[in-house]
């Protein structure tokens, strides 16, 4: 056995744990779940079957369409939320700041939540936007109520900033390492060749940063959209996300084949966004270079 067959050997036995734990852990489930996608619902079972009917029922009943579109929109303002909030935040702590220490220190806080337990960080909310809450006691204390409001909470207004709040350290993680990236050099080019800083911003920060905030995109928007936490929490009944909706196809509907459709359109469009992500970075570095 000479050495390039040695070598070939022991790549592949080096992938076979990987590709084993993929195909265990990642494929098999989504297989499984793709059939019985197509099964038929004979209550209190399902049968299998080859046949495109919870599909179909997805898009012709106007509640499981509409419950898809809400999803989708509160993710999009989820992550635009989460990107206001994160990109100035990180760009003073990589720009700003010049102690690394006190800069780490800053990074480190920020990301810190990320530790605590998110049904913790999701009730906290609940107490800050509830009729007894922080909001509406510092609200009645400058005088601009009388009385406690209940407009905060129970509404998808409650569920955008919960949100948002709980996934932020996830678009400040690739900001940071983005940003961080970028020479130095190239500012101070810029600034030499007479460009003010808010050109400098637009023509070479944040071009550079383009990476970092289409990565922070895709974890925010993928995150929001499979959460059904927060919206039994301070959604309120008519702000279910698709995420709610499988969960009681799963449990209190015993619809299997129902909830694996969802399952998998879900997964499709996690799949197409994670895609075009990819594709929008990689033809942005072509164009840098």
């Amino acid at each position: 056995m000479n050495l390039a067959q040695q070598k070939r050997l022991s790549f592949a036995a080096l992938m076979t744990g990987p590709i084993l734990w993929w195909i265990l852990v990642l494929l098999v489930p989504y297989v499984i779940m793709l059939m019985i996608s197509f099964y038929s619902k004979q209550f209190p079972f399902h049968v299998p079957d080859f046949q495109f009917g919870n599909y179909l029922k997805i898009f012709d009943d106007p509640q499981y369409f509409q419950v898809l579109l809400r999803s989708l929109k509160i993710s999009v303002l989820v992550s635009l939320v989460t990107f206001a909030l994160a990109y100035p935040l990180t760009y003073y702590l990589v720009f700003k700041v010049r102690s690394h220490r006190v800069r780490m220190i800053i990074y480190v806080a920020t990301i810190i939540p990320l530790w605590v337990s998110y049904l913790l960080r999701a009730y906290t909310w609940k107490t800050i936007l509830g009729t007894e809450g922080i909001l509406n006691s510092f609200l009645m204390w400058i005088g601009i109520i009388d009385e406690p409001i209940s407009l905060f909470l129970y509404n998808q207004f409650a569920m955008v900033v919960t949100m948002a709040y709980i996934f932020t350290p996830y678009m400040v993680m690739p900001l940071f390492a983005s940003l961080e990236k970028i020479p130095r050099n190239l500012i101070e080019a810029s600034k030499d060749l007479g460009v003010g800083r808010m050109g400098t911003f637009l023509r070479v920060t944040l071009p550079l940063s383009v990476p970092g905030i289409l990565a922070g995109f895709t974890f925010t928007f993928c995150l929001s959209f499979g959460d059904f936490i927060s919206p039994q929490l301070v959604g309120g009944p008519y702000s279910n996300m698709i995420s709610n909706v499988v969960a009681t196809q799963f449990g209190i509907a015993m619809n299997w084949p129902l909830g694996s459709a969802l399952s998998m359109i879900m997964l499709f469009i996690v799949v197409a966004i994670i895609t075009m992500s990819d594709r929008f970075e990689r033809a942005g570095r072509l164009d840098l270079n």
